[in-house]
């Protein structure tokens, strides 16, 4: 502790060593602060992009950002929620592959970020997260800290999330940088991880520090299953009525899926994050399935004999609460993770790498498996009939609406001329929760993987608005577009601001039906009324964009017409922009997409789970 230089002396070895990192002429042993050895640690795995809301427990991490980003290393993106900082980061690591981490303070800012990590950690995101903590010593209560006489809490909450560690000590920095890329480029299943950086420790001096000692990203490549393929393709070959059901891990497989439909004679189901894995328009693709799905999606799931599931965890909602399948009588399951593998009763298992394993089973299909005619005739004519069901809402696409007194567009309209003019535009699409969301999983279309993001997993009100701010950081640029309700944006409308500031290309699209419309419909499906979802303040959304300068706030009336000029003004626009579109909710059909599936959710739970133990599947 002796030799560590004063704060000006620091600040110069700082700029020097950052200027030799970005010669890649740093020698191999430095005396550092164990917060420089951080950052050129995960420097050396790719981590150039931060998310920061600091605060008393994050100062000395961002000043040494300070220094690196000064020197062109690394970017440091201030924003005005630790939620909204979470969020960004994986947006930007979903759509771009690009490596963030969210940095915070002590206390209520680690707690938000937390919170909000339940996205990557449900969606399979890897996301650094750098959380202020207490002092390894005891000094009594730290301010914003957990008041309670015990110690490591932090570490705690972090852990029953995913993986977390603590650098208690400076010399375990090494240890917990492994860790760390472990998780964030783990092979099939990344996921946030949680770095706790004591207050007493981040400053402290490592003298001669062996920088061989921090580890450089790997690229983990995994193989084919193992398993048994001619199980396989006898169980493929006995079976009259074939679903393949596709799952996140299964999205970029779209050579592979297409040749086990063709020799397999199955028809393809979807998780709405695996939009796109096959062309919308494909003759077996039946599109989405599960408790929001569609109508063909979930014909396909309830008379299926036999279930290959491709890179799908199943969970809840994709497979109805396990009682997707009430007549599938063996399961073959591809998958990388032994327990997603294993979910299901009377399976065969195929553990490996998705693609690989799909070809190797292609290859065993081959010319032995004949195909059912009458089931994909059969599926076919469903699929024909929910093109009907959306052309017929989108033949009406305005209702007369008793919140806002006068004819509005319908959610379904709105939402499918939005993303028409999204796919033409090359436009990518991200879907807040809520029925914005369970809508748009109904009318999407897309034509290859990559087009359409949202957040299933966790189901996070205001995520999509702000993912936007991904476009603002992105080394590949793209446009952005959030569909999202009053509900979602009004859970974060910070987004006007820092997308202003940082300079997010995208546009919101604020469908408003004066309520958490999803919870609404829930309610009076379940007990036939409405309880305290609903708005009586008619908000000037328009108004509320346009005070932040840069902003291009439009309204975006109420027919088609307002709406397609709406967005064509939005996408002229170099910047960010919010078009509030006032839409229908009532009990006219044709205002909404209808449910197909099942859900354990309030009193429907007993019927749900009693026949899933009938099923036992």
């Amino acid at each position: 502790m002796n030799n560590k230089p004063s704060h000006e002396e620091l600040t110069l070895q700082r700029v020097d060593h950052a200027a030799k990192f970005a010669a890649n002429n740093l020698p191999a042993r430095l005396s550092l602060t164990l917060s420089e050895a951080l950052i050129i640690g995960l420097l050396r795995q790719g981590v150039r992009t931060y998310f920061t809301v600091l605060g008393h427990g994050s100062t000395e991490i961002g000043e040494v950002l300070r220094i690196y980003q000064d020197a062109g290393l690394l970017r440091t993106f201030g924003v005005r929620s630790e939620i909204e900082a979470s969020h960004a980061a994986s947006a930007l690591r979903w759509v771009t592959g690009e490596k963030a981490a969210v940095l915070t303070s002590i206390g209520p800012g680690a707690l938000h970020a937390l919170a909000a990590s339940l996205v990557p950690a449900s969606d399979g995101i890897g996301v650094w997260y750098l959380f202020g903590d207490e002092t390894t010593e005891d000094e009594g209560f730290n301010m914003q800290q957990v008041p309670k006489h015990e110690q490591h809490l932090f570490l705690k909450l972090a852990a029953t999330m995913g993986h977390a560690y603590s650098l208690h000590t400076p010399l375990a920095l090494s240890t917990a940088l492994q860790r760390g890329a472990v998780t964030v480029d783990h092979p099939y299943r990344p996921g946030p991880f949680y770095l706790l950086l004591p207050m007493n420790t981040q400053a402290s001096w490592l003298e001669n520090f062996n920088l061989r000692e921090l580890p450089e990203a790997q690229t983990i490549l995994l193989g084919a299953s193992a398993g048994d393929y001619a199980q396989a393709v006898k169980w493929i070959s006995q079976a009259e009525r074939v679903i393949v059901k596709v799952g996140g891990g299964g999205r970029y497989a779209g050579a592979e899926l297409i040749t086990l439909l063709e020799r397999s004679g199955g028809v393809l189901v979807h998780t709405p994050n695996a939009s796109g894995c096959i062309p919308y328009d494909h003759p077996q693709n039946m599109t989405v399935g599960g408790s929001k799905g569609s109508l063909p999606g979930n014909y396909a799931m309830e008379n299926a004999d036999l279930l290959i599931a491709v890179g799908t965890r199943a969970v809840c909602q994709s497979d109805s609460s396990r009682t997707g399948y009430p007549r599938v009588k063996r399961v073959i399951n591809i998958n990388a993770d032994v327990n997603d593998a294993s979910h299901y009763r009377d399976t065969l298992a195929l553990i490996g790498d998705v693609q690989h394993t799909l070809a190797r089973l292609n290859i065993a299909l081959e010319g032995a498996s004949a195909v059912n005619q009458t089931w994909l005739q059969v599926c076919a004519e469903k699929k024909a009939e929910w093109q009907a069901f959306k052309d017929a809402r989108m033949h009406t696409p305005v209702l007369l609406d008793e919140y806002w007194n006068s004819p509005v567009l319908t959610q379904p309209a709105a939402i499918k001329i939005a993303c028409d003019w999204a796919k033409n535009n090359g436009v990518i699409r991200f879907f807040d929760a809520g029925d914005v969301q369970a809508n748009g999983f109904q009318i999407v279309e897309d034509d290859h993987p990559g087009q359409t993001f949202t957040d299933t997993g966790a189901s996070y009100m205001g995520f999509a608005v702000s993912a936007l701010l991904a476009t603002a950081v992105a080394n590949k640029p793209f446009f952005g577009l959030a569909l999202t309700g009053d509900g979602s944006f009004s859970m974060n409308p910070q987004i006007l601001i820092d997308g202003a500031e940082h300079g997010a290309n995208g546009c919101i699209l604020l469908l408003d039906n004066g309520r958490m419309g999803a919870i609404t419909a829930l309610q009076n499906d379940q007990y036939g009324q409405e309880f305290a979802t609903w708005n009586t303040i008619h908000v000037d959304y328009v108004a509320w964009a346009r005070s932040v300068p840069g902003v291009l706030a439009l309204d975006g009336g109420r027919t088609p017409e307002d709406l397609q000029s709406a967005l064509q003004q939005a996408g002229e626009h170099s910047g960010l922009s919010l078009i509030h579109v006032p839409v229908y909710f009532g009990p006219d059909p044709l205002g909404g997409m209808g449910v197909y599936g099942r859900w354990n959710v309030g009193n429907q739970c007993d019927d749900v789970q009693e026949l899933r133990h009938e099923i036992g599947l």
